[in-house]
């Protein structure tokens, strides 16, 4: 771990916005999140994540009641005390990449190579992208509080390099919670663009929102003639998994809600290697989560595991910092009694 800190402080690379599309496009990660509002068995949410190497993910409890600072060393940064305890899946243990807290919010940062967080403005306050999701998580209980406090007490989001791989952090960030309501936040040209409505059920990567939305359009289903793609391009995975998504039955019973959610998150993963020679930098699918937002039930697929795990939210002890370490052998099924109590990690600053 101090490896890993002492190398993500240490990268020293141009900030993103001075970087070519170019750039972005060769260092490609996909991931994909979906929100099914119709499962017959509540509101769940899939998420996976496509990376290059191991993130060394693991299973954090984040109890209420702690301190955060935005970013360490800033004039202005964004600071708060946590009001609700989460759980949160990390990367490197430096940072919130996906997780649900106890009011049945959930987060989810996903790749975008067109995000530009814009140059610091100390006007307002700052907070580290390791940081960002675990803010909503931390203070707010549904996507509408979220989005109402970005326009009542903005803040500026500030780019970080993967610790491994030196990539920026351009990334964008989904919200959901257990009513259906779906918020995506991007940053653009140094601009904070709110996507908000129950009616944003799928997020990918490249091209920008909006964008995704008018390439949406053009196929069978959504308004045009093209057939459905079958590439693991960005944009063809959220055509995919709108189409899939939409056309899923409702379940008789949760864990048939749950498996049917899984099946449209495979449909849009990448499998093990390099399927496409032309496309080298496209990422494996590395890991999924899958969230049952309104019985709080957090699952974990390893892609390298055949087994899922899970966890009750309800019924963890909620009151003190908790680790399970996914690197252990025989993970499976309900693995809320496997986590051990432990100093909770350091969220890595700007």
């Amino acid at each position: 771990m101090a490896n890993l800190t002492e190398r993500w402080e240490k990268t020293s690379l141009p900030p993103p916005e001075s970087r070519s599309s170019v750039f972005f496009k060769d260092q490609n990660s996909m991931c994909t999140r979906t929100l099914w509002l119709n499962s017959g068995q509540g509101i769940i949410a899939g998420r996976n994540m496509d990376w290059a190497q191991s993130l060394g993910t693991n299973l954090w409890i984040l109890p209420a009641g702690a301190q955060r600072k935005g970013i360490e060393k800033d004039p202005n940064p964004l600071s708060w005390n946590s009001r609700f305890a989460s759980l949160v899946a990390t990367a490197y243990d430096l940072a919130t990449v996906d997780g649900l807290n106890e009011k049945g919010l959930a987060a989810h940062i996903l790749w975008l190579a067109e995000s530009e967080f814009g140059d610091r403005d100390t006007s307002v306050p700052g907070v580290s992208i390791s940081l960002w999701a675990q803010y909503f998580l931390d203070q707010f209980s549904t996507v509408a509080e979220c989005v109402a406090s970005i326009g009542d007490h903005p803040f500026q989001v500030r780019p970080q390099s993967d610790p491994v791989s030196g990539r920026w952090s351009t990334v964008h960030l989904a919200l959901d919670d257990a009513t259906g309501d779906s918020a995506i936040i991007e940053y653009i040209d140094g601009a904070v663009k709110v996507h908000h409505s129950r009616d944003y059920t799928v997020m990918t990567n490249s091209p920008p929102f909006d964008e995704q939305l008018t390439h949406l359009a053009q196929y069978q289903g959504f308004g045009g003639q093209k057939p459905l793609p079958g590439t693991t391009e960005a944009a063809d995975r959220f055509v995919r998994a709108s189409y899939y998504l939409e056309r899923l039955p409702a379940a008789d019973s949760p864990e048939r809600a749950y498996a049917a959610l899984l099946s449209v998150m495979r449909n849009a993963a990448q499998p093990f290697g390099v399927a496409d020679p032309a496309r080298p930098h496209i990422s494996m699918t590395i890991w999924r989560t899958l969230i049952d937002l309104q019985r709080r039930i957090y699952a974990f697929e390893s892609s390298f595991s055949p087994d899922i795990v899970w966890v009750s939210l309800d019924k963890m002890d909620l009151s003190k910092p908790q680790k399970l370490d996914l690197s252990q052998k025989g993970l499976v099924g309900n693995v809320g009694k496997l986590f051990t109590e432990a100093p909770p990690f350091t969220f890595m600053s700007a």
